[in-house]
């Protein structure tokens, strides 16, 4: 049977039903009528059943539909091949509905789809107040009443399927009934989704054709499972363990689509937190998984541990097929749950995802793209497609725009802990003695060529940990440690987020941990570089345990040390005070520089690059200048100073300022004043 022959076949049923609870209606007034008048009342209408009333009055069903199999009892609606009942049959097997039950439902529907019910109800009422239906009027009406009927623990009033008006002071078994909306669409054969719930959850995207096989094996796995378990009466819930929100609901998606359900997710943030509210939710969600075949997923990704009383209190409820999105394993758990670790396409995955996408035109764009981003399989395609949508792009233009896509799809939510810094400074405005420069070239290296070791050489199937690139750039204040994170940004064209140390370090327990966690987690897709300045304040030794704070700080140092060695991008830390640093962490920086302070060499050189090409400068005494015994920070300000002031004067730049300049730095800093240094031609500056 088609789903057009389906719907013609339930209306005609429908329709039928509600003449059956008409005639109920017509009968019942007339022996009101009757009864008032003194006359003698017919005998009860209700006894001549739904279907001895269709056969003679409604029903004449077309030979392509199948022949519905007659109850004296009311509207069965069975088919005699045992194939595509009534929406109101489907209904009251799924949700348990008596017989008596069951005709209370269609009394109430017919209320809502037939405007002659309600004068109807009236008359059969004896009352023109009551023109609607009640508990009173269907025990009148229909045979075999139940008093329970209207409980809250039966099928009517548990799954919300009518709504009782009951003002002050009025007896329950006269106060208005009315069916629910969603229930009457139903019945009519719509399925759509309860709009008090459609608010709260939202569909998953049907999967793409091309499925990345790591995933796919995984969704396959887990439908298996739930397939074996298919005669328990409560499935079990689905645990995706893992970081990649995308990937666990494209897996949902995957298991939904095999088993024939349609799916939804519902962010646990919006999750009501109140008794009333949350039970609600919980009833409507599992009267829709009876009548419907949908799946839930719950995402706990993006709300804080105030929900998870919440989430508990779902689960134990919800008798259906749910997937619960969380990190690690959820502690409690009413029934004993399918786990499975959900994790982004692998290296090779996202190579060839990039390869399909974007073809291989592009060089070696793939590969540098998969090496350096951590990509979802849709989100790949997205990039891809926006980017080539001009066909008449130069492939070098496409590469630059994709990389700069992939940029910014990656950037961390992380505003709240750290500033993005916008790195000027390139491998020629540094300067450095050749091994610290060889040190940051290596560094940039290492970030280029990973995919080459881990990947394709096979060194991530023997580590574990320590993937990432950690670094260290210790020196004196001034020496470059900023510049040189700058320079590496630059060069690998990756974002550089500077952490806010007052907004990561809470003094309240467990804070710290959490800042941590968002901090790295935000990271890992890559296009970033976590630069952690003044790292001696969050990376310091670990201390003899005396009281609880010196606990709770060990246990932020700890947990440190484990992220640091977990995080799979580079991150670059800088101090002064190297020996603050607690040696644990030394063992897992990849590597060290230590920025010299710079002698009358390198001081020179960095005067000679301290002022821009556009800036008006006279000539000056570059080795006079490197005499001064500054840092290239003292040196950046100074000039800077001095450009103020030659602008000021409305002058270049000459000496004499530069040397007055250095003077108020000397002041600044504390140091004693050498005026040899800074007189110019026997003139004190």
């Amino acid at each position: 049977m088609t789903e057009a022959e389906w719907l013609q076949a339930n209306a005609q049923f429908l329709a039928a039903a509600i003449a059956w609870v008409r005639s109920l209606l017509q009968g019942h007034a007339a022996a009101t009528r009757q009864l008032a008048a003194g006359t003698a009342t017919p005998a009860p209408i209700a006894e001549r059943g739904f279907w001895s009333f269709a056969r003679r009055n409604v029903i004449a069903a077309p030979p392509a539909q199948p022949q519905i199999a007659p109850s004296p009892d009311g509207p069965s609606g069975e088919t005699a091949d045992g194939t595509a009942p009534p929406a109101l049959t489907l209904l009251v097997q799924r949700l348990g509905l008596s017989t008596f039950e069951r005709n209370v439902l269609l009394l109430c529907a017919a209320m809502e789809l037939d405007p002659a019910v309600a004068s109807l109800c009236a008359q059969a009422q004896g009352d023109p107040l009551r023109p609607y239906p009640t508990f009173a009027l269907a025990m009148a009406l229909f045979k075999d009443p139940s008093w329970d009927a209207l409980s809250p623990e039966r099928p009517l009033r548990h799954w919300r399927l009518i709504e009782i008006s009951q003002p002050a002071a009025t007896p329950l078994t006269v106060s208005a009934l009315r069916a629910d909306e969603r229930i009457v669409n139903y019945l009519k054969g719509l399925t759509y989704l309860d709009d008090r719930l459609v608010a709260i959850v939202t569909p998953l995207l049907e999967p793409s054709a091309v499925v990345p096989a790591s995933q796919s094996a995984v969704a396959d796995a887990i439908a298996r499972q739930l397939e074996a378990l298919a005669t328990a009466d409560t499935p079990p819930t689905v645990q995706l363990l893992g970081m990649d929100s995308s990937s666990k609901q494209l897996v949902t998606a995957l298991v939904c689509r095999t088993l024939g359900f349609r799916s939804f997710r519902l962010d646990w943030s919006v999750l009501p937190t109140a008794p009333a509210e949350l039970e609600s939710f919980a009833r409507l969600w599992q009267r829709e998984s009876l009548l419907l075949r949908v799946a839930l997923l719950v995402d706990t990704e993006t709300a804080d541990g105030n929900h998870a009383g919440a989430v508990d209190h779902l689960l134990s409820r919800l008798k259906a097929l749910v997937f619960l999105a969380t990190r690690s394993r959820w502690p409690r758990m009413a029934r004993p749950p399918i786990s499975a670790d959900v994790s982004k396409p692998t290296a090779d995955e996202q190579r060839q995802c990039w390869a399909d996408a974007v073809g291989k035109d592009v060089g070696a764009t793939p590969d540098a793209l998969a090496a350096h981003f951590n990509f979802d399989a849709d989100s790949i395609r997205d990039i891809a497609q926006r980017e080539t949508a001009n066909p008449g792009a130069e492939m070098a233009r496409l590469s630059d725009r994709l990389w700069d896509a992939c940029r910014s799809l990656a950037r961390p939510r992380v505003d709240a802990l750290a500033q993005r810094l916008t790195p000027v400074a390139r491998w020629d405005d540094i300067v450095l003695p050749p091994n610290e420069l060889a040190l940051l070239h290596r560094i940039a290296d290492q970030v280029t060529s990973r995919r080459i070791v881990y990947n394709d050489w096979g060194f991530a199937q023997r580590m574990s940990r320590g993937l990432g690139i950690s670094v260290l750039l210790s020196g004196a204040s001034g020496t470059g440690k900023t510049m040189a994170a700058e320079v590496l940004a630059n060069d690998l064209r990756l974002d550089l987020y500077r952490i806010d140390l007052s907004a990561v370090v809470s003094k309240y327990i467990g804070e710290t941990e959490a800042n941590l966690r968002r901090l790295f987690d935000a990271a890992e897709d890559g296009g970033a570089i976590l630069f952690f300045d003044e790292a001696d304040a969050l990376f310091g030794k670990r201390t003899e345990v005396k009281d609880s704070h010196d606990r709770y700080a060990n246990i932020e140092i700890n947990y440190l040390l484990q992220r640091m060695e977990s995080y799979s991008g580079l991150a670059i830390l800088a101090t002064n005070m190297k020996s603050a640093l607690d040696q644990a962490f030394l063992r897992r920086l990849r590597i060290v520089v230590d920025l010299p302070y710079p002698g009358p060499v390198e001081r020179k050189a960095m005067w000679q690059k301290a002022f821009p090409a556009a800036a008006k400068v006279a000539t000056l005494d570059f080795d006079r200048l490197a005499k001064i015994n500054l840092t290239g920070g003292h040196i950046a300000v100074i000039a800077l100073n001095a450009a103020f002031e030659a602008a000021h004067a409305g002058t270049p730049v000459t000496m004499p300022i530069i040397l007055n300049a250095a003077r108020i730095e000397f002041r600044k800093l504390g140091r004693p004043i050498n005026e040899a240094e800074l007189r110019w031609q026997g003139v004190a500056a």
